[in-house]
């Protein structure tokens, strides 16, 4: 990178996005970028947003951050239910405060729709409390498969398209269609007006090579105590919480404790959480990739910083 470039990606951008699939090395990329620029990272990992799901959610520690300021971690209890809605006004109330000050924020992350919910004009379907605890209370009672069923019936593509098993979303579908009369797909945002000049990088790797490093993170996760942060977790209610119980890992080692609460089988747990996040990686390449405002990059290239810079360097002065 020339004299110039470094020059400009000093001064930074309005907004700087880094994102991508888990494990291919976003956050190391926020950081250093945040760094070079004087900014501040912004969390785009919904399950980042709660306290305590650390290790599994391979959350920086304090003493890896480099000092550097992050916004929208541990801010929800693991009873509590995670909002897209909610996390768009608190992340653009951090980004529009940091903008002010002459920062620039960096958001980092792999939650493709709180992404979006930043960088776009954005509206999302409100909720209703009562028939969200209604629809909540029938799928305690007849489980996730009944509900799907009916959702078949009121909108079939929202119904191939949400897994039989994935309850939440299957009452937050009828929900929406109860609200507002329109299909589930048909309220979900695509494409929006965006919202600030922001730059957006996206890091990816080898499918292969992205394979065995989460395979290797699944390792390390076990290895720095997940399970035992699991159980810790248990009396503040993650069991219980809607949205961080289904956090991968956490999800594994929780069908293990009822398993066996003494014994959970760790290769179990191992090998249906590197399944469960493989896929996921899948459905988080597809969701970034529709997106043709992201400028890729090689989490395995050596110079990926400097790339990186590169890139921010060129926007500019376009």
């Amino acid at each position: 990178m020339s004299d110039d470039d470094s020059g400009a990606a000093a001064a930074g951008p309005a907004l700087v996005a880094v994102v991508g699939p888990t494990a291919t090395g976003k956050s190391d990329l926020g950081l250093a970028i945040a760094e070079r620029l004087g900014g501040e990272v912004v969390n785009a990992d919904a399950m980042q947003l709660y306290r305590g799901l650390d290790v599994g959610t391979a959350k920086l520690r304090p003493e890896e951050r480099r000092g550097i300021a992050h916004h929208l971690l541990d801010v929800l209890d693991v009873r509590d239910a995670a909002s897209v809605a909610a996390y768009q006004r608190d992340a653009r109330a951090v980004v529009e405060r940091l903008r002010a000050a002459g920062r620039t924020p960096v958001l980092v992350g792999g939650s493709g729709l709180y992404v979006q919910a930043v960088l776009d004009e954005l509206e999302f379907p409100g909720t209703d409390p009562d028939l969200r605890a209604g629809l909540q209370a029938e799928l305690e009672r007849d489980g996730a498969a009944a509900l799907h069923r009916r959702l078949a019936d009121v909108d079939p593509a929202a119904a191939a398209e949400v897994l039989p098993s994935n309850g939440r979303r299957i009452v937050r579908a009828l929900e929406v269609v109860a609200l507002t009369g329109r299909p589930f797909r048909a309220t979900l945002p695509t494409t929006g007006t965006p919202r600030y000049g922001a730059v957006l990088l996206g890091v990816d790797r080898d499918v292969a090579e992205l394979d065995e490093r989460v395979a290797v993170r699944v390792d390390r996760m076990l290895g720095d105590g997940l399970v035992e942060e699991t159980r810790n977790l248990l009396p503040h209610g993650l069991a219980q919480g809607r949205t961080a119980s289904r956090a991968l890992g956490y999800r594994q080692v929780l069908d293990a404790l009822d398993r066996d609460p003494d014994a959970p089988d760790l290769e179990t747990v191992r090998a249906e959480t590197v399944r469960a996040t493989r896929r996921f990686v899948r459905r988080q390449r597809s969701w970034f990739r529709r997106d043709r405002r992201i400028h890729w990059l090689d989490g395995a290239a050596p110079g990926l910083v400097p790339d990186a810079l590169s890139v921010l360097a060129r926007k500019l002065v376009a």
